[in-house]
């Protein structure tokens, strides 16, 4: 049984080691981040060498690794860089942390619930009251967001009073895109696109030449165009070339990342040579996730 001092201790070393891209972990930076002398810390970690918690690391660069038992004795999964799960505060994702697991003390409605994140590095920068999003998690796409109630320094746990929990389901874009696409061509001009927009109640459109997506065109470009008297120009004149493509196996959970990180509401879904394939809005997204509720993890 680990005492209070060398779990806290271990700890520190599993989140600064995992900040430091698999670099061994002096003693001194343990004492510095606990406000410990380093010779307790030295003297701690010869135990926790002897339960086989931690690996030494000899010479100049040397220092402290913690074990797969290190991760176990502190029930946190170990898992790739590819596969964490993330936390975002105020819709910033935050560096250098993220969740080992999620336990919910009961789950009788998702705003009546709170669950425990454990958390592999530092969370001083999160404070009772913040409100933040978890996940997806790689596994079953399980996403949260509620308000931080309590904090747990020592064994690293958050206590979140839960708003919304969503499983993401494990779709493609190409499951949910609209196939029959409707688009204008690059010689469209502003009147005829305006007429298309309110023939087919949509928003915005990609614009094509010789059957290549190049651009989009939305209705802001479109109000943009008349309120600047350019309505004699052509789609190609104001859509904007950097039009977002998605292939078609791309993940619902990674199509969510990408539109919040691009600030869009729609993606081309197109093959590798750029042929149009579909096209997927955000209202499809929160559609998928929540039968028209709508999902925070997209509106933040």
């Amino acid at each position: 049984m680990l005492t209070s001092v060398q779990k806290e201790i271990l700890q520190t070393l599993i989140n600064l080691y995992q900040s430091s891209d698999g670099k061994s972990i002096k003693g001194e930076d343990i004492a510095e981040v606990m406000a410990r002398n380093p010779g307790t810390i030295r003297n701690q970690m010869q135990s926790l060498r002897s339960l086989g918690l931690v690996k030494g690391v000899p010479g100049p660069r040397g220092g402290y690794k913690p074990t797969i038992e290190a991760y176990h004795s502190l029930n946190i999964t170990v898992s790739d860089q590819d596969s964490k799960v993330p936390i975002y505060k105020n819709g910033e994702r935050m560096e250098d942390i993220s969740v080992a697991r999620i336990e919910f003390t009961s789950v009788p409605q998702p705003t009546e619930c709170e669950a425990a994140i454990k958390v592999l590095g530092s969370i001083k920068d999160l404070n009772l009251g913040d409100i933040v999003r978890i996940g997806p998690t790689p596994v079953n796409n399980l996403g949260v967001m509620g308000e931080i109630v309590g904090r747990d320094d020592l064994d690293n746990i958050l206590l979140v009073d839960t708003t919304t929990i969503r499983s993401i389901p494990k779709k493609t874009v190409g499951d949910i895109a609209s196939k029959d696409v409707i688009s204008l061509s690059v010689d469209c001009t502003i009147k005829n696109a305006a007429k298309k927009f309110a023939e087919n109640e949509i928003d915005g459109a990609p614009v094509m030449e010789k059957g290549k997506v190049v651009g989009v065109f939305t209705v802001t470009d479109l109000v943009k165009a008349i309120a600047e008297d350019k309505d004699e120009l052509t789609v190609a004149d104001l859509m904007s070339p950097n039009v977002v493509i998605v292939n078609e196996d791309l993940k619902i959970a990674n199509a969510i990342e990408v539109m919040l990180k691009k600030s869009i509401s729609r993606l081309i879904v197109a093959d590798n040579d750029q042929n149009l394939l579909g096209i997927v809005t955000r209202t499809d997204l929160i559609n998928i996730i929540t039968n028209l509720e709508q999902f925070p993890i997209i509106t933040n």
